[in-house]
Protein backbone atom coordinates (compact mmCIF):
# COMPACT_ATOMS: atom_id res chain seq x y z
CA UNK A 1 0.00 0.00 0.00
CA UNK A 2 1.29 3.44 -0.57
CA UNK A 3 0.81 6.38 1.76
CA UNK A 4 0.86 9.80 -0.15
CA UNK A 5 -1.26 13.55 0.98
CA UNK A 6 -4.02 13.36 -0.57
CA UNK A 7 -5.18 16.01 -3.56
CA UNK A 8 -8.65 18.36 -3.71
CA UNK A 9 -9.58 16.09 -6.55
CA UNK A 10 -10.23 13.49 -4.14
CA UNK A 11 -12.63 15.25 -1.70
CA UNK A 12 -15.57 13.92 -2.81
CA UNK A 13 -13.83 9.91 -2.43
CA UNK A 14 -12.83 11.01 1.10
CA UNK A 15 -15.63 12.31 2.33
CA UNK A 16 -17.55 9.19 1.12
CA UNK A 17 -15.14 7.44 3.39
CA UNK A 18 -15.73 9.54 6.17
CA UNK A 19 -19.11 8.79 5.67
CA UNK A 20 -18.65 4.92 6.04
CA UNK A 21 -16.49 5.59 8.73
CA UNK A 22 -19.11 7.00 10.89
CA UNK A 23 -21.74 4.24 9.87
CA UNK A 24 -19.24 1.36 10.98
CA UNK A 25 -18.48 3.70 14.42
CA UNK A 26 -22.28 3.51 15.33
CA UNK A 27 -22.81 0.31 14.78
CA UNK A 28 -19.51 -0.65 16.62
CA UNK A 29 -20.96 1.53 19.77
CA UNK A 30 -19.62 4.81 19.33
CA UNK A 31 -21.97 7.25 17.32
CA UNK A 32 -21.55 10.41 18.87
CA UNK A 33 -17.69 10.47 18.12
CA UNK A 34 -18.29 11.83 15.00
CA UNK A 35 -22.12 11.85 14.72
CA UNK A 36 -23.81 12.24 11.21
CA UNK A 37 -21.85 15.48 9.83
CA UNK A 38 -18.30 15.03 11.53
CA UNK A 39 -15.40 15.36 10.07
CA UNK A 40 -17.11 18.76 8.00
CA UNK A 41 -16.75 18.41 4.55
CA UNK A 42 -14.47 22.72 5.19
CA UNK A 43 -12.00 20.75 7.86
CA UNK A 44 -10.97 18.25 5.38
CA UNK A 45 -10.42 21.07 2.64
CA UNK A 46 -8.46 23.09 4.41
CA UNK A 47 -6.35 19.67 6.01
CA UNK A 48 -6.01 18.97 2.27
CA UNK A 49 -4.83 22.65 0.83
CA UNK A 50 -2.18 22.29 4.50
CA UNK A 51 -1.08 19.43 3.19
CA UNK A 52 -1.62 17.73 6.14
CA UNK A 53 -4.23 15.07 4.31
CA UNK A 54 -2.81 11.56 3.32
CA UNK A 55 -4.39 8.32 1.53
CA UNK A 56 -3.74 5.17 1.46
CA UNK A 57 -3.98 4.05 -2.06
CA UNK A 58 -3.90 0.17 -2.79
CA UNK A 59 -4.25 -1.07 -6.63
CA UNK A 60 -4.97 2.65 -7.30
CA UNK A 61 -8.14 3.56 -5.53
CA UNK A 62 -7.95 4.91 -1.76
CA UNK A 63 -8.18 2.25 0.95
CA UNK A 64 -7.52 5.01 4.07
CA UNK A 65 -7.72 8.33 4.98
CA UNK A 66 -5.86 10.48 7.70
CA UNK A 67 -5.03 13.51 8.90
CA UNK A 68 -0.51 13.54 9.84
CA UNK A 69 0.99 16.28 11.30
CA UNK A 70 4.57 17.31 12.52
CA UNK A 71 4.77 20.06 15.74
CA UNK A 72 2.69 21.24 18.42
CA UNK A 73 -1.15 20.37 18.35
CA UNK A 74 -2.84 22.79 21.00
CA UNK A 75 -5.64 20.34 22.14
CA UNK A 76 -2.51 18.42 23.34
CA UNK A 77 -0.33 21.07 25.40
CA UNK A 78 -2.60 20.19 29.16
CA UNK A 79 -2.81 16.53 29.84
CA UNK A 80 -5.25 15.39 32.85
CA UNK A 81 -5.08 12.62 35.14
CA UNK A 82 -1.62 11.13 33.41
CA UNK A 83 0.90 12.64 31.36
CA UNK A 84 2.93 12.56 28.25
CA UNK A 85 5.61 9.61 28.12
CA UNK A 86 7.83 13.02 27.21
CA UNK A 87 7.93 16.49 25.74
CA UNK A 88 10.24 15.94 22.72
CA UNK A 89 9.22 16.58 19.38
CA UNK A 90 5.93 14.40 18.16
CA UNK A 91 3.72 13.60 14.89
CA UNK A 92 0.01 13.91 15.48
CA UNK A 93 -2.69 11.62 13.61
CA UNK A 94 -6.05 12.21 13.50
CA UNK A 95 -9.31 11.47 11.62
CA UNK A 96 -7.99 7.79 10.62
CA UNK A 97 -11.19 6.41 8.36
CA UNK A 98 -11.39 3.46 6.56
CA UNK A 99 -13.24 2.06 3.12
CA UNK A 100 -13.93 -1.26 4.57
CA UNK A 101 -11.65 -2.43 1.42
CA UNK A 102 -7.75 -3.48 3.04
CA UNK A 103 -7.92 -5.44 6.20
CA UNK A 104 -5.68 -3.65 9.24
CA UNK A 105 -5.26 -0.13 7.33
CA UNK A 106 -5.76 1.52 10.81
CA UNK A 107 -2.45 -0.27 11.49
CA UNK A 108 -0.63 0.68 8.61
CA UNK A 109 -1.75 4.18 8.90
CA UNK A 110 -0.24 4.55 12.47
CA UNK A 111 2.82 2.58 11.67
CA UNK A 112 3.56 5.13 8.60
CA UNK A 113 3.13 8.24 10.87
CA UNK A 114 5.30 6.26 13.38
CA UNK A 115 7.84 6.00 11.23
CA UNK A 116 8.32 9.26 10.34
CA UNK A 117 8.83 10.97 13.79
CA UNK A 118 9.40 7.85 16.10
CA UNK A 119 7.23 9.36 19.02
CA UNK A 120 3.43 9.87 18.06
CA UNK A 121 0.66 10.98 19.85
CA UNK A 122 -2.91 10.52 19.37
CA UNK A 123 -6.53 10.56 20.68
CA UNK A 124 -9.75 8.68 20.56
CA UNK A 125 -13.50 8.74 21.91
CA UNK A 126 -13.93 6.71 25.23
CA UNK A 127 -16.72 4.59 23.19
CA UNK A 128 -14.31 4.16 20.78
CA UNK A 129 -13.36 0.59 21.66
CA UNK A 130 -12.12 -0.29 17.80
CA UNK A 131 -9.85 2.29 18.07
CA UNK A 132 -8.22 1.79 21.45
CA UNK A 133 -7.67 -1.56 20.38
CA UNK A 134 -5.57 -0.77 17.35
CA UNK A 135 -3.72 1.53 19.71
CA UNK A 136 -3.07 -0.92 22.44
CA UNK A 137 -2.12 -3.72 19.87
CA UNK A 138 0.00 -1.15 18.19
CA UNK A 139 2.07 -0.48 21.02
CA UNK A 140 0.84 2.72 22.27
CA UNK A 141 0.28 3.73 26.01
CA UNK A 142 -2.86 5.74 27.56
CA UNK A 143 -1.27 8.50 28.99
CA UNK A 144 -4.44 10.67 30.42
CA UNK A 145 -7.75 13.08 29.13
CA UNK A 146 -6.90 15.61 27.02
CA UNK A 147 -9.56 18.20 25.62
CA UNK A 148 -10.60 19.51 22.53
CA UNK A 149 -11.62 23.03 21.68
CA UNK A 150 -14.67 22.27 22.00
CA UNK A 151 -14.74 20.63 25.33
CA UNK A 152 -15.32 17.06 24.36
CA UNK A 153 -12.92 14.82 26.45
CA UNK A 154 -10.75 12.65 24.82
CA UNK A 155 -8.92 9.17 25.92
CA UNK A 156 -4.87 10.01 25.09
CA UNK A 157 -2.05 7.82 23.61
CA UNK A 158 1.39 7.85 22.79
CA UNK A 159 4.32 5.73 21.17
CA UNK A 160 7.89 6.24 21.35
CA UNK A 161 10.65 4.60 19.84
CA UNK A 162 12.91 2.80 21.87
CA UNK A 163 16.28 4.54 21.54
CA UNK A 164 17.89 1.35 23.32
CA UNK A 165 19.50 4.02 25.63
CA UNK A 166 19.27 3.01 29.63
Amino acid sequence: MEVRKASISELDDIMKIFARARKFMAEQGNPNQWGTSKPARETIEEDIKNGHSYVCVEDGVIAATFYYLEGVDPTYVKIYDGAWMNDEPYGVVHRIASAGTVKGVGSFCLNWAFEQCGNLKIDTHHDNAVMQNTLKKNGFCYCGIIYLADGDERLAFQKVRNTGEY
